[in-house]
């Protein structure tokens, strides 16, 4: 459901200058702008990846398209993004929103965990499938992620530990190039610990089946999610996007191959 942005917290780091708003729903969410000053496109990457990646079950943060009027942007000149040497205020509309994991001013979200504590992240399997979908959609970026403490339960016991969601994929399609990159270091994740149960191409089971079966009516519903605004005059761009989109899926295994190709090879037990 469409949501309002009601109040401004603070602009947050990476290219897109997304902002954090507090919308009518009560919950909070980094905000990337339509005009940002990476490209519109990034934002129909979002929603795109949001759809596909709900579908495979992986862990992302839940996604909206969210309201800035005009009066929200008049009431919070803070609101702004730096292009080169200039300041450009975000036009009112509509954008793409990302729920932080509760409310800012008591839920510490991290983007780093020192080795020693990520095997306390309950869901490390998630990178090995996010793998699988970044290298399908072409990630043109890192893999990134945030994790936050929660209460895990395991063997019926609830114990603090930390969760890991996946972030930030406005760079999937090459980002504003709506084509697919063929690097093997592309999609990786830094920390070449959460990789270390991978032996075999097998260890990417379940996601890459899912993958290589994807349904259609996925991709379908996945562009009735967008705004009619922020794909005017592109349809025939978008559509041969995600219809090569929907043949790459046949190279999963070939391009989860290739990593192995790396100078370090991320996956320390699978030579």
């Amino acid at each position: 459901m469409p949501l309002t942005a009601v109040r401004h917290v603070r602009k947050m780091r990476g290219g897109a200058q997304s902002h954090l708003l507090e919308a009518d729903d009560g919950h909070w969410y980094v905000v990337k702008f339509r005009n940002n000053p990476q490209h519109s496109r990034i934002l129909v990457n979002e929603l795109i990846s949001t759809a596909l990646l709900e579908y495979l079950k992986i862990a992302i943060p839940e996604s909206a398209v969210v309201q800035v009027s005009a009066e929200f942007v008049a009431a919070n000149p803070e609101l702004r993004m730096s292009l080169g040497n200039r300041s450009i205020g975000v036009e009112p509309g509509w954008h793409f929103g990302s729920r932080y994991p509760g409310n800012p001013a008591r839920t510490a979200v991290y983007d780093f965990l020192p080795d020693a504590l990520l095997p306390q992240v309950a869901n490390l399997e998630d990178f090995r499938a996010i793998l699988v979908f970044d290298k399908w959609v072409g990630n043109a970026d890192g893999r990134q992620s945030v994790f936050y403490r929660a209460i895990v339960r395991r063997a019926g016991e609830g114990r603090p530990g930390f969760v890991a969601r996946m972030i930030d994929h406005g760079f999937a399609f090459n980002g504003p190039n709506w084509d697919f990159v063929e690097s093997p270091a592309q999609g990786l994740y830094a920390r070449r610990l959460v990789y270390e149960p991978v032996r075999t191409i097998d260890d990417f089971q379940p996601w890459l089946d899912q993958v290589l079966h994807f349904p259609e009516e996925v991709m379908d519903q996945a562009w009735k999610r967008i705004p009619a605004g922020w794909i005017e005059g592109e349809e025939d761009a978008l559509e041969q996007l995600l219809e090569r989109l929907y043949e790459r899926r046949k190279r999963l295994p070939e391009l989860i191959n290739a990593c192995r190709e790396v100078r370090s090879n991320p996956f320390p037990n699978w030579p």
